[in-house]
């Protein structure tokens, strides 16, 4: 099980990002598009679809943005910002 503060300190490191599922469920929760995150980062969309669905990783500066974004969206989502605990055991 994952400790709730470990997820938050994740959330507010500068560069750390959150969990696949996290990222996408923030985005979401703003109503954005990937491509509208991608035009933000200065990214193209496909870099962002790559990002979300864990086939590849934002790299230095895109990487800092990225983070940034996503936690301006968890102060503003917070209840998007946490990942269920799966019920498999």
């Amino acid at each position: 099980m994952s400790d709730p503060l470990r997820r938050i300190d994740a959330l507010v490191e500068e560069d750390t990002l959150p969990t696949l599922k996290v990222r996408q469920q923030l985005r979401l929760a703003a109503g954005l598009t990937q491509a509208e995150v991608a035009e933000a980062i200065g990214v193209k969309r496909l870099a962002v679809a790559q990002w979300e669905a864990g086939r590849a990783q934002p790299h230095r500066g895109n990487r800092r943005a990225y983070a940034h974004f996503l936690r301006k969206l968890a102060v503003k989502y917070p209840d998007a910002a946490i990942e269920e605990a799966s019920d498999e055991r």
